[in-house]
């Protein structure tokens, strides 16, 4: 009693300052996983809006004596964003960005992602110094917080150099924006203590030759271990040095709630090459003259990576053809600002690679797609490895960091650890040139034997890193994995300057306890994740968390990464036997877990294993549905040219109506039958289209499959997309002709995304056998003009087996086909574009950018776009997913100010005109208006 008592008073406080506290088993349970290996339960998750309530709740949890963690990407790998007391999300509601000085600098929140911040920066030719491979997911917050690096920004243009100014949150809830004049005054008024505390530190390290010795070593390689000390030697103002002290502080010492970078100059001219040696000592003895060339990046791959990297398809012949024995590679390239620059450097590599130890001659290329296929091998090491790990285990990538010289010894050293321990399939990989090196195990955490195992081999690579002389942690942060083993690194002096500093700005050590600095020597053996085995379609995740930024319904349910973690849950919750437990978790997913989701697709567009979570979605589905909901489905399946009539003349009665009257029926009828089940009508909602109308040719180039979305809602702006699409066809003298049967068939979506089986696969047997003799069993493509009916046609014949059939969406096959027939039209003056889920996974989108500028003078497509969500009828269905999906886009299109709007997709352009109040159409409609006067 007393404990819930406890809870609820915590949590009482909590929503007190902060609009969203969640407590529910989904909210506590999700925000237990990140990508480590580690999984802490909090008592509850609040979402912060400002720096304001950030410090109220620190207040509030101090005053209980709760711990504090702040979570924003949770794409970190050594636990150190996760807790067992409150976690504060800071990724929704702290995503700003400010370019400042024509890119020079740019000032951004935690909660933006590093993509999202390049992005904005492109268009003045800068990105940011920090350049990690989970640029797509991670944010600035953990960017700020484990003193972020990568591939080419070593330890020159990492967080720690690049970084300007901060606004900090200390844990007494004084906030420091140091970019002020006042900086230094409002830290000596408000914190004398902390003011005072530094500069007695400072002391203390500058006036030890041994300290002073040891930073300068560990601080010449990459080093993320313990706090950086370094910024004792390297700042003399308390204010600065404080500033430097949060970098790589992983959440202990306060929340950077904004951070200003200096930027870097985008270098778009690049040579690439992959250089194979004999063995791993080779390819180490040739970094020096490497690094002396001017190559912006050196990756390491050892034997047991190019084996891995033979198996992909995209790999180059002469590496398949390779008989790996000790070989060993570098993945090498040059970045340059023009293209007179990068031929020199070329030049100057004829020069050197003949000179080098290689197993085959060496040469770089400029060929974008040969070097997209060199740089996928590389990337692709993990989604190998990881994606094939035994079900039930976990991955772990973990980093270290070694003076070049010592690279080699290190990495022999280290693989016969994983012999030794049984660490079969390890891979060893990582940026060279640093002396920088990753590696990856799988290891089953499900008992003591396979923990006993993990305990010794990381004991014995402690003992390896450090008698080379290297650091526990370059880039991935110490976390818990590495707290226990801070003092063994860095020496009892330095050890204890780091705990003072810890008491001094946290004196109630409220701010991630356990994390970077422990007494625990067991610390890093607990709390670590065991991976149960669930859906097939699904388990071989990595809770990396890629898929979150591109998931529509991040921002009002659950992502990608969260519904995968949540079945995981439920099915170590049956394992365990908690009945109550599994009923909560069950009741709580029907709707954040499967209502919600809009089962686009974007998430394996995203996801290192090319998982789409909508597949476990739909499987679900159909799990759910009763023999009469599938029978009905596909009873409507075998009559859809009557239905798809139906459904659209129930739109024209209702928009004959005033839109109160449909709103109300449907609104009641939701009560009465669900909000899974009945859609809820709105009045920007159009009026029913046209039936679909055969069409014949003589010498048809393509068969023409227009969407049914077309006859259940109307078109705005003209006829629609199907008249404007067969008008350019004509201009140009390109015939086409429909399949028999049109009216009736459809690509299946409908049926597909809600797992109604049935239904799909008789749909499936019409328009297969349609379509095999429409096309002349492949000979001709077929077109569509709805991206997510394009992308439904192709799946549903690949799962025919029917493959031999080409589906070609609208935009593509006008912009190859048509537009170079077509005369010069009447340009309108600005246009925004809406790309969709579907176009982005058939890859349509440059074709829509190439309709879009013939039709007007500017083009834009929003830098926030993303999913609409509208999902068919999801949106419908569930208003509040499209609202979320769409509030950020929606805000830009705003501030756009376009003269006019479109898309490629009739129901997600029915989305974004009730997201934005501006009618959205089809882009070939836009096209096709363009040349009315011609």
């Amino acid at each position: 009693m007393e404990e819930r008592a406890s809870a609820a008073g915590l949590l009482t406080s909590l929503r007190a300052v902060s609009a969203h506290v969640g407590a529910t088993v989904t909210d506590r349970l999700t925000a237990a996983h990140d990508a480590s290996h580690y999984r802490l339960v909090p008592q509850a998750v609040a979402l912060a809006g400002d720096a304001i309530q950030v410090a109220g709740i620190l207040a509030a949890c101090s005053a209980r004596g709760v711990p504090v963690t702040f979570r924003s990407g949770g794409t970190s790998l050594s636990g150190q964003a996760g807790g067992e007391g409150v976690v504060i999300d800071t990724r929704q509601r702290f995503r700003s960005i400010e370019v400042l000085d024509g890119g020079e600098r740019v000032r951004t929140q935690p909660g933006a992602t590093v993509r999202a911040v390049n992005t904005r920066l492109a268009r003045h030719g800068r990105r940011l110094g920090p350049d990690p491979a989970s640029e797509i997911a991670c944010t600035i917050g953990g960017v700020v917080a484990n003193n972020s690096s990568g591939m080419s920004c070593g330890i020159h243009a990492n967080t720690y150099r690049t970084l300007q100014s901060a606004v900090l949150v200390l844990p007494s809830g004084t906030i420091i924006d140091t970019s002020s004049p006042d900086a230094a005054e409002l830290l000596h008024t408000k914190e004398p203590g902390i003011e005072q505390g530094l500069l007695a530190l400072r002391e203390r390290v500058r006036g030890n030759p041994e300290s002073v010795a040891t930073l300068r070593r560990l601080h010449s390689i990459k080093n993320t271990m313990g706090y950086g000390l370094n910024s004792f030697l390297d700042h003399d103002e308390p204010v600065r040095i404080l500033e430097h002290l949060v970098v790589g502080s992983e959440g202990t010492l306060a929340f950077v709630a904004e951070a200003t970078f200096r930027t870097l100059p985008v270098l778009p001219h690049a040579a690439t090459g992959l250089l194979v040696f004999p063995s791993l000592a080779e390819a180490t003895a040739s970094l020096p003259a490497l690094v002396d060339a001017g190559f912006a990046t050196i990756e390491l791959l050892d034997a047991a990576s190019l084996r891995v990297a033979q198996r992909d398809p995209e790999a180059p012949d002469d590496l398949r053809d390779l008989v790996v024995d000790g070989h060993a590679a570098l993945l090498v390239e040059y970045q340059e600002q023009t293209a007179e620059a990068l031929d020199a450097r070329i030049a100057q590599s004829r020069d050197l690679l003949p000179g080098l130890l290689l197993d085959r001659p060496g040469e770089l290329t400029t060929d974008a797609r040969a070097r997209a296929d060199l740089w996928h091998i590389r990337k692709g090491l993990y989604t190998a490895v990881a994606g094939a790990r035994p079900s039930g285990t976990t991955a772990l990538l973990e980093d270290i960091a070694v003076p070049v010289d010592r690279l080699n010894e290190t990495c022999t050293r280290l693989i016969a650890l994983f012999d030794e321990h049984g660490y079969e399939g390890s891979v060893i990989f990582g940026h060279a040139k640093d002396g920088n090196i990753h590696f990856l195990v799988n290891e089953r955490f499900d008992g003591p034997a396979a923990i006993e195992r993990y305990r010794a081999f990381t004991e014995e690579m402690v003992d390896l890193v450090l008698s080379q002389g290297g650091t526990l942690k370059a880039e991935h942060g110490t976390g818990r994995i590495m707290a226990p083993f801070v003092r063994r690194q860095y020496g009892d002096e330095l050890y204890e300057v780091m705990w003072e500093l810890k008491r001094l700005i946290d004196p109630g050590m409220t701010l991630n306890p356990g994390v970077l600095l422990t007494d625990d020597a067991e610390g890093y053996l607990k709390h670590l994740k065991v991976a149960p085995t669930v859906e097939a379609e699904v388990d071989r995740c990595v809770e990396c968390g890629y898929c979150e930024p591109v998931c529509p319904s991040k921002d009002l349910t659950l992502t990608p990464r969260e519904r995968i973690v949540m079945r995981r849950e439920l099915q170590r919750a049956r394992d365990a036997g908690d009945a109550e437990l599994v009923g909560t978790i069950e009741r709580e997913y029907r709707y954040e877990g499967v209502q919600t989701c809009a089962v686009d697709g974007m998430c394996q567009t995203a996801c290192p294993v090319l998982i789409n979570t909508g597949d476990l979605v739909r499987h679900l589905r159909a799990e759910a549905n009763g023999r009469v909901e599938q029978a009905m489905w596909s009873t409507t399946a075998k009559h859809w040219g009557a239905t798809s009539r139906a459904g659209g003349a129930a739109l024209s009665v209702a928009k004959a109506m005033p839109a109160v009257l449909p709103e109300l029926a449907t609104r009641a009828a939701r009560g009465v039958l669900g909000t899974d089940t009945v859609p809820q009508y709105s009045a920007e909602l159009p009026g029913g289209g046209s039936q679909r109308r055969p069409i014949s040719a003589d010498q048809p180039v393509a068969v023409y499959f227009p969407s049914c979305t077309n006859t259940m809602f109307g078109p705005v702006g003209g006829d629609g997309v199907s008249e404007s699409f067969l008008r350019l066809c004509g201009r140009a003298g390109v015939q086409v002709a429909t399949p028999e049967g049109i009216p009736s068939l459809c690509c299946g979506t409908p049926w597909k995304s809600k797992g109604l089986t049935d239904g799909y696969a008789a749909m499936s047997d019409l328009v297969v056998a349609a379509l095999l003799k429409a096309t002349d069993a492949g000979r001709l493509p077929v077109v569509c003009d709805a991206s997510s009916c394009s992308e439904g046609l192709d799946v549903m014949l690949s799962a025919a087996a029917a493959t031999g059939i080409r589906v070609v969406d609208a935009v593509e096959f006008v912009a190859e086909q048509v537009l170079p027939q077509l005369p010069a039209g009447q340009k309108i003056d600005s246009l925004t574009l809406h790309p969709t889920c579907s176009s982005t996974r058939i890859g349509a989108n440059g074709a829509l950018v190439r309709i879009a500028e013939a039709a007007a003078e500017r083009v834009t497509v929003p830098e926030d776009w993303g999913c609409c969500a509208f999902a068919g009828d999801r949106g419908m269905l569930h208003p509040e997913l499209t609202a979320s999906a769409t509030a950020a886009e929606a805000t830009e299109v705003a501030r756009i100010g376009s003269t006019e709007h479109a898309s490629l997709n009739r129901t997600c352009e029915l989305g974004m005109t009730r997201a934005t109040g501006h009618e959205y159409r089809h882009v070939l409609q836009v096209l096709d208006d363009s040349l009315a006067g011609t």
